[in-house]
């Protein structure tokens, strides 16, 4: 399927198809949102640090008025009034907790949904091609880790999930991308060809086609363990952005092993 593409509709001079392209430019949203995740967290522990010796956040006294109650000079109840002061700010910002992805969504969601942006409706159509292009990428780049040249070695990817449970969020098609039963027709796909290598292994006797039989079996083996990364990945992406439970993935307490096909009108993974 890469090389189709590639041939097709060729490469630009660093040798990346468009597919390429597109994935790389929804992994660097995706990092975006990693980053984003990564700063607030480390404030969140900071302001924990700081406010570990308040006794109750949810009932926090105003010092400033006790003082002022108790007639104290002007600088103590100044005093006071800075604690109060930074206590309601350190309080404010520990109990925000993950807001700030509903933030960048209600930001960006009137935007992308802009008449103007009416391409993007099939979006979610192109996310299973990007699938592809994403496991022959991350396999590569594993493959590459015990070579001499690490040049393009990496071991995971996370990015891309991140980029396209936010793109899917913006564009309100959870539901749309689940219909196509893309993972669990992934799943039929490589069962269906275990199922044949299984049974060409049953039937010959010779040793070098064995040999290649058993190549190809560990060759399935790995895309499909490569999938279901992916689909846990993309599930669990999925839960940051979530308002409901409509937006959870379809029986996303199953594995693309586990879960089967409802329809036959999923999308085709030949």
């Amino acid at each position: 399927y890469q090389r189709r593409v590639r041939g097709k509709l060729g490469l630009t001079p660093d040798g990346l198809s468009f597919l390429d392209q597109f994935r790389i430019l929804i992994t660097h949203i995706g990092n975006a949102m990693g980053y984003i995740r990564m700063i607030r967290s480390g404030g969140i522990h900071a302001c924990a640090s700081a406010i570990r010796y308040v006794p109750d956040l949810d009932d926090i006294v105003n010092i400033e008025e006790l003082t002022k109650e108790e007639a104290l000079p002007a600088d103590t109840i100044k005093a006071a009034a800075n604690l109060d002061s930074v206590l309601d700010n350190l309080t404010k910002n520990f109990a925000e907790g993950t807001a700030y992805f509903k933030m960048l969504v209600d930001v960006f969601t009137k935007s992308m949904r802009d008449p103007k942006n009416q391409h993007l409706k099939n979006f979610f159509m192109i996310i299973p091609p990007l699938t592809l292009n994403y496991v022959e990428q991350i396999m590569n780049g594993k493959e590459k880790i015990n070579k001499k040249n690490k040049i393009g070695a990496t071991f995971t990817d996370d990015g891309f999930s991140m980029g396209i449970a936010y793109i899917l969020k913006l564009l309100d098609q959870y539901s749309a991308f689940d219909s196509l039963h893309w993972f669990q027709s992934v799943n039929s796909k490589f069962n269906n060809e275990e199922k044949a290598v299984k049974d060409s292994r049953r039937r010959e006797t010779d040793v070098k086609l064995d040999q290649t039989n058993t190549l190809t079996m560990k060759r399935l083996d790995q895309y499909r363990q490569e999938f279901e990364l992916l689909y846990y990945s993309l599930s669990s992406a999925r839960i940051f952005f979530r308002t409901d439970l409509e937006d959870l993935p379809i029986e996303i307490n199953k594995s693309p092993v586990e879960a089967t096909v409802s329809s036959e009108g999923g999308a085709s993974a030949s």
